[in-house]
């Protein structure tokens, strides 16, 4: 009996064992499945731009905003979750929706096996790359010893995965394979603002532009705050982030350090780029909507004095201020390589807000949205001047044709003249 007992007991224990087994097995199986289930192939991108995290003025890679053309990716995510793979070991699970992933082969391919570097970051190298369907792209890879690059890498995708905004990039595919991760965007043909206000190769920005420049920033800030859910604090916003297409129209770049408002307020390290940073977010390491709008005043008083805020813009700005009150009189900040082609008003009403945005009291600070609607103000009161110059020009030209008619015509003769006198001393009406 004992015999007999201890035989049931091992053959139980074996039984279990290999039902464990078999369903480990199932488990794993039915993982694998479903994680190729969510794998399929797509062709459709949108135009986009390029950040590299940099703190340097001119460290922003050149992008283009045409479309992609149909090089094929290897595989395309939908809904649900994606494994990315960093070496031989798993990395953290990033949630992507639409964001297509590209072969390591085939950007190795359009990169010349990585030769065709175009700029340098903290997040590491970017090259340009040909596809075969003839579009170019900008790969932004991540620097193999950068940890706060892959968290960065990571956090662009999740972010721009879900934004969407004509002033904001959107990405347009990414690789995780071979140990390495990069982002992929389109090439853009008018580089980084920084470039424009301080490269002595491009001509100087019109005071127009600048002011376009201003809104365009300010309504993809205004999205990330008010149209996104939630909403998303850049903690960021600097010149060499910001972006001009083909017709010159910007677009907020590098949303490595963003965050989503409702999380993560307080942080143990100041990030960002010194020069831009709110004082109440570096004394209390707490970041809010209002220490973007910060950087977003400085940014103004950049695109106004074309100085450089790690080169003393500000201290720069407070002296200036001290003699105008904040209002008016903001002319001798103003950029020398606008050659005096401003409109006074324009530039007093935009110092105004800009020294608005940087006080030291963050709830004194105007939000995004005010800050919209004071830069369409100034443009359309620009646009209406502009158009009821030209429509006086107009006029004049039409009196001037009217008047040099008068002077051209047929010379009366002194038969005329007199037959004109006879009819009128003829006329009862005449007194």
């Amino acid at each position: 009996m004992k015999g007999e007992s201890s035989g049931l007991i091992i053959g139980i224990s074996i039984g279990v064992v290999i039902g464990v087994l078999l369903a480990i097995v199932a488990l794993v199986c039915f993982r694998y499945h479903r994680k190729r289930s969510q794998i399929g192939n797509s062709s459709s991108r949108r135009a986009v731009t390029i950040p590299i995290r940099a703190n340097g003025a001119d460290s922003c890679t050149i992008l283009s905003d045409s479309s992609v053309g149909t090089e094929s990716p290897k595989m395309s995510i939908t809904n649900g979750m994606s494994l990315w793979l960093g070496g031989l070991k798993r990395t953290n699970v990033v949630s992507v929706s639409g964001i297509l992933e590209y072969s390591y082969k085939d950007l190795q391919k359009a990169t010349y096996n990585f030769t065709s570097l175009i700029g340098q970051g903290a997040f590491g190298p970017v090259y340009r790359a040909q596809m075969s369907s003839g579009e170019t792209v900008a790969v932004k890879v991540l620097a193999t010893d950068s940890k706060q690059g892959e968290k960065e890498f990571q956090t662009e995708v999740v972010l721009l995965g879900r934004l969407h905004h004509r002033n904001l990039v959107n990405l347009v595919g990414y690789c995780a394979e071979k140990g390495q991760h990069m982002l992929i965007y389109v090439y853009m043909s008018k580089g980084s603002l920084a470039s424009h206000l301080y490269s002595e190769k491009n001509e100087p920005l019109s005071w127009e532009l600048r002011i376009q420049i201003a809104l365009d920033v300010a309504r993809g800030l205004e999205y990330l705050h008010d149209g996104a859910v939630p909403p998303v604090i850049h903690r960021d916003v600097k010149s060499s982030n910001i972006l001009l297409d083909q017709s010159m129209g910007a677009r907020v770049a590098d949303f490595g350090l963003s965050r989503e408002d409702m999380i993560n307020r307080n942080a143990s390290n100041v990030r960002g780029t010194f020069g831009y940073l709110d004082p109440e977010y570096i004394s209390t390491r707490a970041f809010t909507k209002k220490s973007d709008v910060y950087s977003f005043g400085v940014l103004l008083f950049e695109l106004i004095a074309g100085r450089n805020p790690q080169q003393g813009l500000m201290e720069y700005v407070e002296l200036a201020a001290m003699n105008t009150e904040g209002k008016v009189g903001w002319e001798e900040i103003l950029d020398s390589r606008l050659d005096g082609k401003f409109d006074a008003q324009e530039l007093n009403d935009l110092a105004a807000l800009a020294y608005k945005c940087v006080n030291r009291v963050p709830r004194k600070r105007p939000s995004m949205r005010d800050i919209v609607q004071v830069l369409s103000r100034i443009l359309k009161l620009r646009h209406n001047r502009k158009h009821h110059r030209h429509s006086l020009s107009a006029t004049t030209d039409d009196l001037a044709i009217d008047v040099d008619q008068r002077d051209h015509r047929s010379p009366i003769t002194k038969h005329q003249r007199e037959a004109s006198m006879e009819s009128t001393a003829d006329d009862p009406c005449e007194v």
